[in-house]
C-alpha cells in the first residue's frame, strides 16, 4: 500500500450515511475527504472546478450506484460512471453500494469501474480497498470474486504469487467475514444503546430495558467471537506481535485509534467519536417534550433532522479550517462569537440554497440575503447566549479538560465525552433555532415555505401567529426572569436529544461575572430571589407559630366554649320538656 495522501470525493444520496462515513474517515491518517456531495451534478461541478486548479487534488471517487434500490436510478448511476470515465479516464472509481446483483456489477466493471465494496464493510477493509484502487489496482469484494470469472478464468501471476501455504480457505474467509460483519453490526448497535443510557433524565423503566439490551449485545459479541473463530485462528490470537505480519502504517494507526482510548488520542479521533455518538442520537425522535417552545418546532421532523445534520457537518468543516490555521487557545476565545455567526450563516446558505428565490406578490426575493439581514438580532437573541461554546471548541481542538457540573474531567474520559455531547447537542439545536427565527420574522406565512418545511399542525395562519406569540413570550420570560434566575443559581439550561425527543437539563457552571453585570429588571429578579431566600425561613417560622396559635384558639377556647354552650342548651331543652310533662300530669289529676 502506498503512503501517499489519499484524497477522495464521496457521492451518496443518503445524508446520514454521507455524514457518518465522513466522520469515520476523518480519523484515518493519510486520508482526506475533499468533498461530500449528494448528486451527480454537484460532483461534476466540483470536479470541473478542481480540474482548473489542480487536477491531482482528487485521486479517488467513491459513490453509490444510484440510490441502491431503484432500477432506474441504478441505470442512471451506470451512465454517470461512464460519463466520469469519459471525462476523467485516469480517475479511479470505487463503488460503495448496497447493490449485489452480479449483472449490474459486471456492467460497472465493463464500463471501467475499478472496485466495489458493499455498504457495511469494516472500516479497515474499506480503507485498504480505497488505497488499492487509488494506487491503480482493482478491488472487488471477496464475496463477488465470481464476477471476475468471465473476464479472467485463470488466476494472474500476481495472484499466484500472493497465495501462501497459510492463506485461509474460502470457507474460512467466508466465516471470518461473517464474524467481522456481525461484530461490526453489534458494535454499532452497542454504541447506540450506550449513548442512550448516557442521556440525562431517562425514565427508570427505559434505563432498565436499555441495560438489558446492552448485556444481551455483549453476550452476543462474546458468542460470535467464540463460535466463528477456528482453533487455528484462536491460537494465532496468542502469537507475539513481532511474529505477525505488520499492518501498513496508515491502517495500523487507524485501527489503534478506533480500538483504544488513551491520552495520545488525536483531536481528530476525539471529534470523530463525539460526532459519531451525536449522529446516532440524531436518529431519535425530535419532538419537543419540554414546556419551552423552540423555533424548530414548526418544522416537520425530517426537515429538523436535515437541518441538524447540516449544522453538524458545517461544524466539522469549521473545525478542520481552525486546525489548518493553527489557531491558539487565546485566539479561540476572542473569535467564538464570530465562529457561531459563521456557522449560522453557512447553515442558512446551504439549507435554503445560496441562489434560491421566492415570489411574494410582484417581488422575486432571494431568501438567503433576506434572512442574513437579521444577523444582529439572531446574534443578540440566540447565538451569544449559547453556553459553553469556548469549552466545547477547546475540547475538540486542544483536548482540554472539561470543567463542568462541579467536576473536572480528562478529555479522553467517558464523563468528558458525555458532557461534551450534551453541549454539542444544545449548540446544534440553538443554531437551528437561529436559522428558523428570521424565517418566522420575514416569511412565516408564505405558502411555498409552509408546504416545503412546516409541520401539518402549523399550516393555518392562526396557528402560525399563535406559535410566534408563544416564542415572543418565551424571549420575554427568558430575558427578564429565567436567565437572571439561572445566573443567580450558577447553572446553564441545555437542550439535549433524548430517546423520547428533545428534552432539557441543567448543569452547574460559575457565572459570577454575569451576575455582576445584571441591571434593571434582571437585577430586581435576583434581588427578589435573594430576599425571598432570606425571609422565607423566618416567614415560615412565623406562619407556623401563628398557625399553631390559631389552631389552639379554635380548638381549645372557641371550640370548647361552643361545646359547653351547646351542652347547656341541650340540657335546658331537656328540663323544659320535663316540666311540661309534669304540668300535664297535674292538670289531668285535677280534672
Amino acid at each position: 500500500m502506498s503512503d501517499r495522501l489519499l484524497k477522495l470525493l464521496l457521492i451518496d444520496q443518503d445524508p446520514i450515511f454521507r455524514l457518518g462515513l465522513r466522520v469515520a474517515l476523518e480519523a484515518i491518517p493519510n486520508l482526506e475527504v475533499i468533498a461530500v456531495v449528494e448528486s451527480d451534478t454537484a460532483a461534476l461541478q466540483i470536479l470541473a472546478e478542481i480540474a482548473q486548479e489542480d487536477p491531482n487534488q482528487v485521486n479517488l471517487v467513491v459513490l453509490e450506484l444510484g440510490n441502491g434500490c431503484s432500477t432506474t436510478s441504478q441505470q442512471l448511476g451506470l451512465q454517470f460512471c461512464r460519463q466520469l470515465k469519459a471525462l476523467y479516464p485516469n480517475l479511479p472509481i470505487l463503488l460503495l453500494s448496497s447493490v449485489q446483483e452480479q449483472g449490474l456489477l459486471l456492467a460497472a466493471k465493463s464500463i471501467g469501474v475499478n472496485g466495489y465494496c458493499p455498504k457495511g464493510t469494516p472500516l479497515a477493509e474499506l480503507v485498504a480497498a480505497m488505497q488499492e484502487v487509488a494506487d491503480g489496482s482493482s478491488y472487488w469484494f471477496r464475496e463477488t470474486e465470481a464476477i471476475t470469472t468471465p473476464y479472467s478464468s485463470l488466476p494472474s501471476t500476481d495472484a499466484i504469487n500472493r497465495i501462501s501455504p497459510h492463506s485461509p480457505l474460502p470457507f474460512s474467509r467466508l466465516r471470518n467475514n461473517l464474524r467481522l460483519s456481525g461484530i461490526a453490526h453489534i458494535e454499532a448497535t452497542l454504541a447506540a444503546v450506550t449513548a442512550q443510557l448516557q442521556v440525562p433524565g431517562l425514565p427508570v423503566l427505559d434505563r432498565a430495558i436499555l441495560a438489558g439490551q446492552r448485556r444481551e449485545l455483549l453476550a452476543a459479541r462474546w458468542l460470535l467471537n467464540r463460535l466463528l473463530v477456528s482453533p487455528q485462528e484462536r491460537q494465532e490470537e496468542h502469537i507475539p506481535v513481532a511474529d505477525k505480519p505488520p499492518l501498513p502504517p496508515s491502517l495500523s494507526s487507524a485501527i489503534q485509534q478506533r480500538q483504544t482510548v488513551s491520552p495520545l488520542l488525536s483531536p481528530g479521533a476525539l471529534q470523530s467519536a463525539l460526532f459519531a455518538s451525536c449522529i446516532t442520537k440524531l436518529q431519535f425522535p425530535l419532538q419537543n417534550v419540554t414546556d419551552v417552545p423552540l423555533e424548530i418546532d414548526i418544522f416537520r421532523e425530517e426537515r429538523k433532522r436535515e437541518l441538524l445534520y447540516l449544522i453538524l457537518q458545517k461544524l466539522a468543516q469549521q473545525l478542520d479550517e481552525l486546525r489548518a490555521s493553527q489557531i491558539e487557545m487565546n485566539q479561540l476565545y476572542e473569535v467564538k462569537s464570530t465562529l457561531l455567526r459563521d456557522l449560522w450563516q453557512a447553515a442558512i446558505t446551504d439549507f435554503f440554497g445560496k441562489f434560491s428565490r421566492i415570489q411574494i406578490g410582484k417581488q422575486n426575493i432571494e431568501i438567503v440575503n433576506l434572512l442574513l439581514q437579521n444577523t444582529e438580532i439572531v446574534q443578540a437573541d440566540i447565538l451569544n447566549k449559547i453556553p459553553l461554546v469556548f469549552e466545547l471548541y477547546s475540547y475538540l481542538l486542544f483536548q482540554t479538560e472539561l470543567y463542568i457540573d462541579n467536576g473536572s474531567y480528562p478529555a479522553v474520559s467517558n464523563e468528558a465525552k458525555s458532557q461534551a455531547l450534551m453541549i454539542l447537542e444544545n449548540l446544534l439545536i440553538q443554531v437551528a433555532n437561529g436559522v428558523v427565527q428570521p424565517l418566522l420574522n420575514s416569511l412565516a406565512d408564505v405558502e411555498a415555505i409552509k408546504q416545503k418545511l412546516y409541520s401539518r399542525q402549523f399550516i393555518s395562519t392562526r396557528e402560525i401567529e399563535r406559535f410566534r406569540n408563544d416564542l415572543s413570550w418565551k424571549y420575554r420570560l427568558k430575558n427578564y426572569i429565567n436567565e437572571p434566575k439561572a445566573v443567580f443559581e450558577s447553572r446553564y439550561d441545555l437542550f439535549v436529544i433524548a430517546p423520547r425527543g428533545i428534552a432539557n437539563t441543567s448543569v452547574y457552571a460559575p457565572r459570577n461575572q454575569e451576575l455582576g453585570k445584571l441591571s434593571n429588571i434582571p437585577l430586581v429578579v435576583t434581588l427578589f430571589l435573594e430576599f425571598s431566600d432570606a425571609i422565607a425561613p423566618r416567614l415560615k417560622s412565623i406562619l407556623a407559630f401563628v398557625g399553631s396559635g390559631i389552631v389552639f384558639i379554635l380548638t381549645q377556647i372557641i371550640g370548647r366554649g361552643l361545646g359547653l354552650i351547646g351542652r347547656g342548651i341541650l340540657q335546658g331543652i331537656g328540663s323544659v320538656s320535663l316540666i311540661e310533662k309534669n304540668f300535664r300530669r297535674n292538670s289531668d289529676r285535677t280534672k
